[in-house]
């Protein structure tokens, strides 16, 4: 028999024990007697359904956890019944028992700077306008409670090449490209990088021969930002030229004739690692470095994020090295735009490409015809906060861009999305770009946490 022996300081300077409330989470022979009540406050005027919810180590009044010891539990769902003889064999040990009043949801305690301490409490929830939630974090060593993953990320050799691929159900991302994205549908929800990686699977011409429903790459990248990229803007007197990390000088090289850097010693070089991998969101992390532009050296760390159920990932840039040669320079980043200017949309803060795509292997000498998706859909967001200003340049394959002030931090965060006439969700323009919209919103205005005492009981 396994057990776990923790110690917690659960009575805190500031909390004393609260009186017993009635209402108290049990599962199985699970009964705790420790627990936090968090409110959640949407302050729109929409409803939100799987909104991320991030509490960091530094809002917790409890610092000292393991991952095994917390339960989150929202009191308003339904309880689960005790699980038939066939459901018990099939789950094992591990599997839940009956609930009473409410239903423990899924939750990641991350860490994300691989100190070996958490960083982040995660877990996602629905809330209607302007509601005010309440929910509980119930503390105590609990070993049931299986989690199917909504999301997935791994580093692969596909293709004899080092990439990363991060997804949800709905849609994926990879990084052919190290520093362009590559935007791959599926025809119905699943999670499939890994399978793609293990078989290595050509991702183009809709993949039927291995599984219909895992869909296709449905953009091409090119010389372009693709689903989503980052530069730098180093030429204020030259509006349409932006710094890529991939396109760096090199004498008798063009860049129409350079897909990856010169070499990993003299060029820009990057590194991939996987920082979360589900249940409810999943990271990777690229690490750009020795990247010298001629007007400037730079380093950088982005974070690109999945999250369960939804068509979005979202990426944090932090610069490590930042040495400018010049003044004016500001942070960029972007997607490809669409040749039709009828299939592209721009509002503040928001860009938006719709239209066809021939989708094809730009390697393929097999003869093999495209495959033509009606509506592939991106998108790119980013905060207010950070000021950005639209520049629509022509180069690089003609690109959504947005200028961004350099911040103290050397650190911004943008969002992309995706989606394809053959997905399950969102698969219309009209559809896509109301998905869109309301990302932005939600985006710029994360649900309130407001951590209340802890109780005992």
């Amino acid at each position: 028999m396994r057990v776990l022996l923790l110690v917690i300081p659960f009575i805190l300077p500031c909390a004393a024990a609260a009186q017993e409330r009635a209402g108290w989470y049990t599962e199985g022979d699970f009964a705790p007697s420790q627990r936090l009540e968090i409110t959640l406050v949407n302050t729109l005027d929409i409803d939100r359904s799987d909104c991320p919810i991030v509490i960091t180590r530094e809002q917790f009044p409890v610092k000292k956890l393991h991952e095994m010891w917390v339960t989150v539990v929202d009191p308003s769902l339904p309880s689960k019944p005790e699980p038939t003889k066939e459901e018990l064999a099939f789950a094992g040990g591990h599997g839940m028992r009956a609930e009473t009043n409410g239903h423990q949801i899924f939750y990641q305690l991350d860490d994300l700077d691989k100190d070996g301490i958490w960083d982040e409490l995660y877990f996602q929830t629905n809330l209607k306008s302007r509601e005010q939630k309440q929910l509980f974090i119930y503390f105590g060593f609990s070993g049931r409670g299986w989690n199917p993953h909504g999301t997935h990320a791994t580093i692969g050799s596909y293709c004899r090449h080092i990439i990363p691929w991060w997804e949800s159900a709905n849609i994926g991302w990879k990084l052919w490209f190290p520093s362009s994205v590559d935007m791959y549908g599926k025809r119905k929800p699943v999670l499939m990088s890994e399978r793609m990686c293990i078989d290595n699977l050509c991702g183009y011409y809709g993949v039927p021969k291995a599984n219909f429903d895992y869909g296709s790459d449905i953009m091409g990248v090119g010389s372009s930002f693709g689903a989503g990229g980052i530069g730098v803007f180093e030429l204020p007197d030259k509006q349409d030229s932006v710094s890529v990390p991939r396109f760096t000088p090199f004498k008798g090289k063009k860049i129409s004739e350079r897909n990856f850097n010169e070499d990993q010693i003299t060029d820009t070089r990057y590194s991939f690692d996987v920082v979360v991998n589900g249940p409810v969101r999943s990271i990777i992390r690229v690490r750009t470095m020795n990247w010298n532009t001629g007007h400037g050296f730079y380093e950088c760390i982005q974070d690109y994020t999945a999250y369960t159920n939804q068509s979005y990932s979202t990426c944090k840039v932090t610069f490590t090295s930042f040495f400018p040669h010049g003044n004016g320079v500001s942070f960029a980043c972007g997607i490809k735009a669409n040749a039709d200017q009828g299939g592209n949309i721009v509002e503040p803060g928001i860009a938006i490409r719709t239209g066809s795509e021939q989708v094809a292997d730009p390697d393929d000498d097999t003869g093999q015809k495209s495959h033509k998706v009606d509506f592939v859909g991106s998108a790119l967001v980013v905060k207010d906060q950070y000021q950005p200003a639209y520049q629509r340049i022509t180069g690089l394959g003609g690109n959504h861009m947005f200028r961004i002030p350099v911040t103290k931090d050397l650190t911004y965060e943008y969002l992309i999305a995706g989606a394809w006439n053959e997905g399950a969700v969102y698969n219309t323009p009209e559809a896509f770009h109301a998905y869109v919209r309301k990302t932005a919103r939600e985006y710029n205005h994360p649900v309130q946490v407001r951590c209340g005492e802890l109780e005992v009981k």
